[in-house]
């Protein structure tokens, strides 16, 4: 369950908005004349990716892998 509060009501009661999203695990949802701004919400440790999955599916198209990356490059030799 989400709950909304106004940025000056949390800017008062802070700790204790803090305290009850630790304590319950819900979310706060803190407002700027009227609009969502932040989300308070617990803590959660990610587990480590692994690197290759990370990247896996992110290259969209491998076109002519030998050409230069940029006319700028200076070959030495």
């Amino acid at each position: 369950m989400k709950t909304e509060v106004s940025k000056s009501v949390f800017k008062a009661q802070a700790l204790e908005i803090m305290r009850a999203v630790e304590q319950s695990g819900n979310e706060v949802v803190i407002t700027s004349h009227g609009k969502p701004t932040l989300v308070i919400k617990p803590y959660q440790e990610d587990a480590p990716k692994d690197p290759k999955e990370l990247l896996k599916d992110s290259v969209i198209s491998f076109e002519n892998p030998t050409d230069s990356v940029s006319d700028d490059w200076e070959v030495l030799q």
